[in-house]
C-alpha cells in the first residue's frame, strides 16, 4: 500500500536533494537497503536509552551515503525519546584545539540539539523549560524553593569540570524565566552553547568567571547527557560527520591530540564509565586505515579498531563491530531509490507518476554512458539530475521524457577536498583509472 506523502515532507525532500544535501525529515520515504546496519544501530540506541553507552565509526567511500545513514539513525533515536546533536568537522572545528576549534564544534552541536517534538535543532530552550517544569513540580511536592531543587537535581554535575558552573547558569536561566528578563535568558543560552570566550564577558553578563573552552569539549558533552536525562529524556546521541578533516590536518601534533580525544571517548563508552550517551563518527577509509595520517597511525586506536578476523576471512560483515564499513549503493538499490523519488514527487499517488519504469532504466543507462559507474557509486548528481527531469515534466506536461532525457547535464560527483594533493605530497599515488562502462538492465 502506497502511503500519501505530506506536502511539507515532499518539498523538504526535493529541495534538499536538488541542493545536494540530506533532508532533515521524510527519510523513511527514500530509504533503500541498509536493513542489517540499521538493526545494529537500533540496538545501540536501545542501549543508550537503558543507561548504557555506545561508540561507532561509520566508514565509507565518498558518496556512499554516510551522512544519510547518520540522519536515519538520528531520526530513529529521536522517535525512541533520545536527544540528538550533530555537526560536521572542518579545519576550524575539531574535537581538540587551542584557538577555539573545539569550542566552535561544541557550539554547533548544542545549536543542533533536537528532540522528538522539535527535530530541526535549537531545542535547548525547550529542554531547559522541561527541566524547570520538572524541578518546579518536585519543589512544590517537597515544599522547597525551585532554585534549591534545581541545585539538588544537578548535584551530579559537581563531579565534572565546569559542572557546578553549568548548574549555576541553568539556575540563572530559571531566575530570568521567572522575572521575564530576556537579556539574562539570552546570556544563559549563550553560555550553555559555548559562545563566550573571555572571563570578563561571563563575569559581566552572568556573574561567573568560568566558560566552556576548548579543554572542556568532551566533559561538556557528558554534562549534557546527564542534564537531558534529568529533563526527562532517555539519553543523548552525538553524531560527528566529516571526520576526514582530522586526517587532512597537516599538523601532526594537532592530529595526535584529536586522536587522543577520540581514544578517550572510545575508552569511556566501551568500558561503561559513562551512561546514557552514544557517539557516531563518520569518515572515509583513509581516515581509518592510513598508517601515516589516519586513526591507524595511533597504535592505541589501531588495536581497538581492528576488524573482526573471522568476518574478514569469511567475507562476512560484523554489523556489531565498533567500525561499520558502509558499502556504496548497488545499481539495483539506486533503481529502487529512483522509484522512491518518483513516488515522493507524486506525493505518494501512483496515478500522478510523471515517468514510467522504463524511463528510470533509460535514465540510468544514460548516466552510465555519460559518467560511468560513478552514477550509482556516488549518486548525488544522478539524483539531482533525475529530480530536475521530473521538475521540467511537472511544469511542462506536453513534453515527453524520452525527448529530453539525454539533454540533462550530469557530471561526475567529485569530492571537494584536497586529500589527493595532500597524499601526493607524501609520495602516495592516486589511481586515475576510469570505471568501465556498464549498462543497466532488469
Amino acid at each position: 500500500m502506497i502511503k500519501i506523502i505530506k506536502p511539507k515532507e515532499r518539498e523538504t525532500i526535493i529541495q534538499a536533494l536538488r541542493s545536494g544535501v540530506v533532508p532533515r525529515i521524510g527519510l523513511q520515504h527514500i530509504q533503500v537497503g541498509r536493513s542489517e546496519e540499521l538493526k545494529s544501530f537500533v540496538k545501540d540506541v536501545d542501549t543508550i536509552a537503558d543507561g548504557g553507552s555506545s561508540f561507532r565509526l561509520v566508514i565509507g567511500e565518498y558518496g556512499s551515503g554516510k551522512t544519510f545513514f547518520l540522519s536515519l539513525v538520528r531520526s530513529i533515536a529521536l522517535e525512541k525519546g533520545l536527544v540528538t546533536m550533530n555537526a560536521d568537522l572542518s579545519p576550524s572545528k575539531r574535537l581538540h584545539g587551542t584557538e577555539g576549534q573545539a569550542r566552535r564544534l561544541l557550539s554547533d552541536l548544542v545549536t543542533s540539539i533536537s528532540t522528538r517534538t522539535k527535530q530541526d535543532g535549537n531545542a535547548l530552550i525547550n529542554i531547559l523549560e522541561k527541566f524547570i517544569s520538572i524541578a518546579q513540580e518536585k519543589a512544590q511536592k517537597d515544599g522547597v524553593e525551585t532554585s534549591f531543587k534545581i541545585k539538588a537535581l544537578l548535584s551530579d554535575l559537581n563531579d565534572y569540570p565546569n559542572g557546578n558552573s553549568f548548574a549555576y547558569v541553568v539556575n540563572k536561566y530559571w531566575k530570568a524565566f521567572e522575572e521575564g528578563d530576556e537579556s539574562l535568558k539570552d546570556n544563559a543560552i549563550k553560555w550553555l552553547k559555548g559562545e563566550y570566550s573571555t572571563k570578563t564577558d561571563t563575569m559581566k553578563d552572568l556573574g561567573i568567571r568560568d566558560f566552556i573552552n576548548d579543554a572542556s569539549f568532551y566533559n561538556t558533552l557528558k554534562i549534557y547527557s546527564i542534564f537531558v536525562k534529568k529533563a526527562g529524556y532517555k539519553g543523548l546521541l552525538v553524531n560527528l560527520d566529516e571526520m576526514v578533516n582530522l586526517y587532512k590536518n597537516p599538523n601532526s601534533i594537532s592530529r595526535k591530540m584529536n586522536y587522543e580525544e577520540i581514544l578517550s571517548i572510545l575508552n569511556n563508552t566501551l568500558q561503561g564509565t559513562i551512561s546514557n550517551i552514544g557517539f557516531i563518527m563518520s569518515g572515509t577509509p583513509e581516515f581509518l586505515t592510513d598508517t601515516r595520517r589516519g586513526l591507524y597511525s595511533y597504535e592505541a586506536l589501531r588495536s581497538r579498531l581492528a576488524e573482526n578476523g573471522f568476518s574478514k576471512q569469511l567475507g562476512l560483515t560484523d554489523y556489531n563491530s565498533t567500525v561499520l564499513r558502509l558499502p556504496n549503493l548497488s545499481k539495483e538499490e539506486l533503481y529502487v531509490l529512483l522509484k522512491n523519488l518518483r513516488n515522493v514527487f507524486a506525493k505518494g499517488k501512483e496515478e500522478d507518476y510523471l515517468v514510467p519504469d522504463e524511463a528510470l532504466i533509460a535514465y540510468m543507462n544514460y548516466c552510465a554512458n555519460r559518467i560511468g559507474d560513478s552514477y550509482f557509486r556516488t549518486p548525488r548528481n544522478t539524483i539531482k539530475g533525475f529530480l530536475d527531469l521530473l521538475s521540467i515534466l511537472e511544469q511542462y506536461p506536453s513534453m515527453k521524457w524520452d525527448d529530453i532525457i539525454e539533454k540533462i547535464e550530469i557530471e561526475k560527483d567529485i569530492e571537494p577536498t584536497e586529500i589527493g594533493s595532500a597524499l601526493s605530497a607524501l609520495g602516495h599515488n592516486e589511481s586515475m583509472e576510469e570505471d568501465e562502462f556498464t549498462t543497466f538492465k532488469l
